[in-house]
C-alpha cells in the first residue's frame, strides 16, 4: 500500500506568515502534499486555544504537518523535514559552511524581529503607508536590509535569491517581503531587488493568487486590517 501523502494544515492565507514558510518549502522541494486550511478568526485566537487547530496540532498553532505517522508542529521543523526528504529538490546546499549560514539567517527570522511582527502584520491584500514607527522597529528594518544586502553582495553571482540559489532561508523571508510591500517600507536598492525576486517567485505568486481568489474579509480578532488607516 502506498504511503499516505503528507498533510499540511495552514491558517488564513492572507494573514498567516508562519503557514507560508513551510508551504513554500514543500512546493520548492517538489514534495506532494495535501493542504487543509483551518480558520483562525475564531474563539481562542492569540491564545493557542482554537478548537479546530487543537484538533490537529498539539501546540494549538499552525502550520502543522502530518507525515510519516508523526505530527510536526513547527515551521522550521517542517522546513528541515522537507530539506531531508529523499529525492526532493534541495533546500540546503552540500557545502557545510553555506548550510550553516543559511540556517543562521533562517533562525534569526524564525526567532527574532518582534517589532516587525508587531507593527507589520502580514496582510497580502493590503497597501498602506506605515507611520510613527518606533526606533526599535526602524532598527529591525535596518537589520533586515543589511542582512539581505550583505548576503546578496556575497552570493549574488549564483542567482537572485539570498544565497544565490533558492534555499530554506528565502521561504522564511518571503513573508517579510510581503510586509514591507504592504506597509510601504523603503529599502536599499539591493534589498529591494531581493524582495522583488521573492514576490515574483512562481510559488509565491500561486499563494498570492489563492489569496486574491478568496472573498475579502477582515480578521476580526486582531487589528491587522486597521493598522495605519
Amino acid at each position: 500500500m502506498p504511503a499516505a501523502r503528507p498533510v499540511l494544515y495552514i491558517g488564513n492565507r492572507n494573514y498567516s506568515s508562519w503557514s507560508l514558510r513551510p508551504w513554500l518549502c514543500l512546493k520548492w522541494a517538489r514534495i506532494g502534499f495535501e493542504e487543509r486550511q483551518v480558520e483562525l478568526d475564531a474563539p481562542g485566537y492569540g491564545e493557542a486555544k482554537i478548537a479546530a487547530v487543537l484538533a490537529v496540532s498539539p501546540s494549538g498553532r499552525v502550520p502543522v504537518l502530518h507525515a510519516d505517522g508523526a505530527v510536526i508542529w513547527d515551521s522550521l521543523a517542517i522546513a528541515e523535514w522537507a530539506a531531508e526528504y529523499p529525492g526532493a529538490e534541495p533546500l540546503l546546499p552540500v557545502d557545510r559552511t553555506l548550510r550553516a549560514l543559511i540556517r543562521s539567517a533562517t533562525a534569526e527570522m524564525h526567532s527574532g524581529f518582534p517589532a516587525i511582527r508587531r507593527d507589520f502584520s502580514m496582510n497580502i491584500r493590503r497597501r498602506c503607508k506605515a507611520y510613527g514607527l518606533l526606533q526599535e522597529t526602524l532598527d529591525e528594518v535596518a537589520r533586515v536590509d543589511a542582512l539581505w544586502s550583505g548576503l546578496r553582495a556575497a552570493h549574488g553571482a549564483e542567482g537572485s535569491y539570498l544565497f544565490g540559489r533558492r534555499s530554506m532561508a528565502d521561504a522564511f523571508y518571503t513573508p517579510v517581503a510581503t510586509r514591507f510591500r504592504t506597509y510601504g517600507i523603503a529599502l536599499s536598492k539591493p534589498a529591494q531587488a531581493y524582495a522583488d525576486a521573492l514576490l515574483t517567485d512562481a510559488a509565491f505568486r500561486e499563494w498570492e493568487n489563492l489569496v486574491l481568489a478568496e472573498p475579502a474579509r477582515p480578521l476580526t480578532r486582531a487589528p491587522t486590517d486597521k493598522l495605519y488607516t
